[in-house]
């Protein structure tokens, strides 16, 4: 429609706002309580405008625009109204803006001029807010409510953005002021510090500390978040090359300009003390590190690899690459290993996460990937999360999540433990399936089962889409009585009738979109139940449009990249097998190196053979091992017989502590690269910083390799993308150049998809048609008895990140000091157990102690911990146990007794001796 303003005519869509309308013109309005993040709320009566035929004077961002409609946006009148309106703020306002920290930043400020006010009429001494308390008690923003106008912004921001509704408007006319929860200070609150509300403040009111430190910033770069699988985009705001805060950037297609708070405030950890910035060697892990040179620690490392292998021979060293590092740096390990070493034993800590996630969406769709992005939730009529903690794991998605679900999406909720997406304010789920941990294939063949034989499948979908013969088949396996929600229920623990009314719910409840998370992937059965996933989407139609679709929820910042790089033993970038003769010739063509056609060694049976003796060398880029990978005892025990283990890394990690070589690491605030998040999102990572140790991480890899022999010679990793996209088929029209054109691209990004990939499958599989798999259901080895009556499963927190060795090293450890172990009452009485209390948990694998937290959360049978911190050792009792597939381990599922401590077992006390003696360091650097 056409409007006009101020004279001239603008055509804009029905609905539009005044305010917008005025933008689209090139026209600003006067504003303070409108945002373009935020829905119109009319407060602060700044933006009003004059309307030809009514009466008043409205305000522009909360009236829309209607045919014919003429406006004015400057009048003599205006200026009057909103020089007074202004007047009033400012006479309620501390007058310091000289030594504000938010000088030359600040709204309130920008409109006082805008609105040309230059002198405050008001007594000063007259009734005001000017001596409120400072609120300093949140570790990363102060609250000042002597300069809060209270335009709303940042309540509306934890309700609109966020969803978690810590923040209310307390009191009513002069008495109204912006309180965190019932009046509680903001730490102390519910407020989960992701930002929101200090993005949206137009004053000084909330603010980061840092600014108030160091001053605003002057420059800014673009890059990505190095925490979670969102792959959340920030500007990266600097003086100089000191950082002073990361800003959610509204145009990142995966965050839409949303944060939480380890990715908004968690990165102190690059200035770190404890960080290492020189490398260091030493002959034995009973010696003090040696700090020395770059060339130095290349070439002893390079010598000793080179030793190894002319001792044990080729296969004896390998490497591990990180899903903490850029596609690039990855790319170039498992390069090294491949061509360097002349073998395939490269892994990853991606298999030990969700690689049962390639193998089982391979087997059914044909791609190792999720189907949607992430903007695709908002289509979603009912979601179902199995074995995912979005609040706590991926926060900023779960946002999004809780904005569809209170705009009427339908929820089910299928894990041991009753998350916080369960029940939170304003969102419930539907259903919430307890299962009995180590039970998602028979609960998700139950759903199968009310499907198929109450005619709920989507026929059309199926016959046009989907093998029938191999459909048939399943249908009739699921079909059987033993699947039945009735059947089940003594495995899984889950009613009958919940069963039932969930998988209806999804099967007729309209676009049905699947989550999951590690809950669903490390379990021995963790490619089964992937498949399982796979069917109901396809016997439901749920597959290939907006709305729908399986998704993996991926731990860390690029476990998708890590896996689309190769690094894996058994397969080449683009997963394709190195048994594939016409793939080995491509790399071979452009790496001058004859590649192995035999798969190498995962990482468990890497440290078998290191314990058997015939496995010497690892390098390992980024990764702590002995404190993420399963059975801790095992881990130090295969470290421990290696002749020359490299650790590269930021801190001296714990498995470090077995390390003859640490070179250290650069933090992705100073390095060049790419990530490719859960959504199959390739998106730059720039950097912001100089190196502190000298190196980003792919020279340290490079150095590595020509210290071997092995010629690597990029200027920039621009160069190394340019070569993973001549070589992998799904990057192949991946550059930096269209990534800086597009802001980031989804894969497969070709020929056929030049602009990426938001959606697979939509006109048909990527195998051709959709293979349904049966889903037996195998009960994991490990059992409860009379000695490991409980079932221990394993988790995140909001405020930690995986090992914790970034978050540890921030202030977020103000939240999360110490891990617990959640209990039951039930179990816990009968074990004489109270709040608090020190207690021992012991499997069949090992022990370890923690302090108790008694809750309903999780079932009477079950207890939860989470492993951020070292000290905790959760991984010393859980076992060997892994995916049939994949090797991908049970960390979900593990026999455990509880029973009442004096505090650490002995071998958490023995443990910190090795830690602490393994991390003396001799100061004698040599020169370059």
């Amino acid at each position: 429609m056409d409007i006009t303003i101020d004279g001239q005519v603008v055509s804009v869509p029905e609905g539009t706002s005044l305010m917008r309308a005025a933008a689209l013109m090139g026209a600003t309005i006067p504003k303070l309580c409108a945002t373009d993040s935020l829905e119109a709320f009319g407060s602060c009566r700044l933006c009003l405008v004059e309307v030809e035929g009514r009466a008043g004077y409205p305000a522009s961002c909360t009236t829309p625009a209607t045919a014919g409609m003429v406006v004015r946006t400057q009048t003599e009148k205006l200026k009057k109204l909103r020089r007074g309106v202004m007047e009033l703020y400012i006479s309620d306002h501390p007058l310091d803006c000289l030594t504000c920290a938010a000088n030359g930043d600040c709204e309130l400020q920008d409109q006082a001029g805008a609105v040309g006010l230059r002198e405050v009429r008001y007594d000063p001494t007259s009734a005001n807010h000017l001596g409120q308390a400072k609120d300093t008690s949140n570790p990363y923003f102060d609250f000042d409510p002597s300069k809060c106008i209270v335009c709303s912004r940042c309540v509306r921001a934890c309700d609109e953005v966020q969803g978690t509704f810590a923040l209310t408007i307390q009191g009513l006319g002069f008495g109204s002021k912006v309180a965190a929860s019932q009046g509680e200070d903001f730490f102390g609150s519910e407020c989960v510090s992701c930002g929101a509300c200090v993005q949206a403040c137009p004053t000084a009111t909330l603010i980061e500390k840092k600014v108030v430190e160091v001053g605003t910033p002057d420059t800014s770069v673009v890059t990505t978040c190095a925490y979670c699988g969102v792959g959340c985009t920030f500007r990266a705001e600097m003086r100089g090359e000191e950082l002073v805060r990361m800003v959610p950037w509204k145009e990142g297609k995966a965050n839409r300009g949303h944060s939480c708070v380890k990715g908004r405030f968690a990165w102190g950890y690059a200035n770190h003390q404890e960080r290492i910035l020189n490398p260091m060697i030493r002959a034995s892990i009973d010696e003090p590190w040696r700090e020395v040179s770059w060339s130095e620690a290349f070439g002893h490392t390079a010598s000793e690899f080179r030793r190894i292998q002319a001792t044990y021979g080729k296969s004896s060293v390998g490497g591990i690459t990180s899903s903490r590092c850029t596609n690039e740096e990855t790319f170039l390990v498992q390069k090294l290993v491949r061509a360097g070493f002349g073998n395939n034993n490269v892994d990853t800590c991606a298999r030990v996460c969700h690689s049962p996630t390639g193998y089982g969406l391979k087997t059914t769709f044909g791609t190792s990937a999720g189907t949607q992005d992430f903007d695709s939730v908002m289509a979603s009529d009912v979601v179902v999360i199995i074995g995912a903690n979005p609040t706590d794991g991926h926060p900023v998605f779960a946002s999004r999540l809780k904005r569809r679900l209170r705009e009427g999406a339908r929820l089910i909720v299928i894990d041991p433990r009753r998350t916080d997406i369960v029940r939170s304010p304003h969102v419930e789920a539907d259903h919430h399936l307890p299962l009995r941990p180590g039970t998602n294939v028979a609960v998700l063949t139950a759903m199968a089962h009310v499907i198929v034989t109450e005619g709920l499948s989507d026929e059309v979908f199926i016959r046009e889409r989907c093998d029938l013969s191999e459909y048939a088949d399943w249908a009739e396996f699921v079909s059987d009585p033993r699947h039945s929600p009735e059947s089940t229920e003594p495995l899984t623990g889950v009613a009958a009738a919940e069963v039932r009314a969930a998988a209806r719910l999804f099967a007729t409840g309209g676009n049905g979109a699947i989550y999951y998370g590690l809950g669903v992937t490390e379990h021995s059965q963790g490619s089964t139940t992937v498949m399982a996933i796979a069917n109901l989407a396809m016997v439901t139609g749920n597959i290939g449009r907006e709305g729908v679709g399986v998704n993996p929820l991926r731990g860390q910042n690029n476990v998708q990249g890590a896996c689309d790089m190769g690094s894996f033993p058994h397969e080449l970038s683009g997963y394709r097998h190195v048994s594939d003769d016409a793939a080995r010739a491509m790399f071979k063509d452009l790496w001058g190196a004859e590649l192995d056609h035999a798969p190498g060694l995962r990482i468990p049976n890497m440290l078998d053979a290191a314990v058997d003796g015939t496995f010497k060398g690892l390098y390992i880029q980024g990764e702590d091992i002995l404190q993420s990978d399963p059975d801790t005892r095992h881990v130090s025990a295969g470290l421990a017989a290696m002749e020359c283990v490299v650790v590269q890394d930021l801190f001296l990690n714990e498995t470090a502590n077995y390390a003859h070589v640490f070179l250290p690491g650069s933090t992705f605030l100073e390095k060049d690269g790419t990530f490719t998040n859960a959504e199959r999102r390739i998106q730059r990572v720039r950097k912001v910083m100089t190196p502190k140790n000298g190196l980003a991480d792919w020279e340290v890899t490079q150095g590595l390799a020509q210290a071997l022999g092995y010629d690597m010679a990029y200027d920039h990793p621009s160069q190394i993308m340019d070569e993973i996209a001549a070589l992998t088929p799904s990057f192949a029209g991946v550059s930096y150049d269209r990534l800086d054109e597009l802001g980031s691209v989804q894969w497969p990004c070709n020929e056929a998809a030049p602009e990426g990939t938001p959606i697979m499958h939509m006109d048909g599989f990527v195998r051709g048609r959709g293979k349904f798999v049966r889903t037996e259901y195998v009960p994991t080895e490990e059992r409860t008895g009379p000695r490991f009556p409980l079932l221990l499963t394993t988790g995140r927190i909001l405020s930690q990140y995986n090992v914790g060795a970034q978050t540890r090293r921030t202030e977020n450890s103000r939240w999360h000091t110490e891990d617990r172990l959640e209990i039951h009452p039930h179990d816990a009485e009968q074990r004489g157990i109270v709040d608090g209390d020190w207690v021992r948990v012991a499997s069949r694998a090992g022990e370890t102690s923690v302090r108790a937290e008694l809750t309903d959360r999780v079932a009477p049978g079950v207890v939860y911990t989470t492993f951020h911190h070292p000290g905790t050792q959760a991984n010393v009792v859980t076992t060997d146990n892994s995916d049939w597939a994949t090797n991908c381990p049970e960390y979900k599922v593990t026999a455990v007794q509880v029973g009442k401590s004096n505090g650490p077992s002995d071998w958490q006390a023995s443990y910190t001796v090795l830690s602490h003696r393994s991390r003396r360091i001799q100061p004698t650097i040599a020169a370059e």
